[in-house]
């Protein structure tokens, strides 16, 4: 039976679990031959999505509602037949999220959460698990606002497990098993603050966060 600890050790190792679809009780670990990383200081932000930034459509809120982002990412639509995330990774998840291990960022409008993101954070190394949308780019944003939050935070890794044309966008790249290990060996060792970057921050902060140089 998996339980948090040996999620955690799961994740230190470099090996994460799925299930095979929603309805699906069983769990399986993934330990991809290649990995795709977001390098934090190489970060690009397409110009379109800075306007929007700039216009500040959604409050983007950290951790206020970590299960709900996690069902909302469970949800299958248009963008998805269907889902990895099953009942037992939601309870997994949510019991990391309790022990400050795992959180969401969030984008609100008109009191909807309408797009957000959640993951794990071990060390200086965080693990982007799943994103949802349900207004247009409030995925996107919340990934910006991770984005700022772990450099601020210093941490060293953001792990987006596999590479996506959608990712590649903002500078995903795909590096080996072995070339993941050695970076995540060196990440989870040091410290990071997730919280470290003040929740009252808004595009300006944001951006200027984005725009230091490492």
């Amino acid at each position: 039976m998996i339980d948090s600890d040996m999620l955690l050790r799961a994740y230190a190792f470099g090996v994460f679990p799925m299930a095979e679809a929603r309805d699906d009780p069983e769990l399986f670990w993934i330990d991809p031959e290649h990995r795709g990383i977001l390098p934090l200081d190489n970060f690009h932000l397409p110009r379109r999505l800075k306007r929007t930034i700039k216009a500040e459509p959604f409050e983007v809120r950290i951790d206020t509602s970590f299960r709900q982002v996690m069902m909302a990412c469970a949800e299958s639509g248009e963008a998805r037949e269907g889902t990895w995330i099953n009942d037992q990774i939601i309870a997994l998840y949510s019991e990391l999220f309790a022990r400050g291990h795992a959180h969401s960022v969030e984008c609100w409008q008109e009191g909807r959460l309408v797009g957000g993101l959640y993951g794990v954070s071990l060390g200086a190394a965080f693990f982007g698990e799943s994103m949802f949308s349900r207004e247009t780019d409030a995925s996107k944003v919340a990934l910006v606002y991770l984005v700022a939050r772990l450099r601020f935070g210093g941490f060293k890794l953001l792990d987006t497990q596999f590479v996506t044309t959608h990712l590649q966008q903002f500078g995903t790249i795909e590096i080996s098993r072995d070339a993941y290990r050695a970076r995540l060996r060196e990440a989870v060792v040091e410290t990071a603050d997730f919280m470290r970057m003040p929740q009252d921050y808004g595009a300006v902060e944001v951006l200027q966060v984005l725009s230091q140089t490492s």
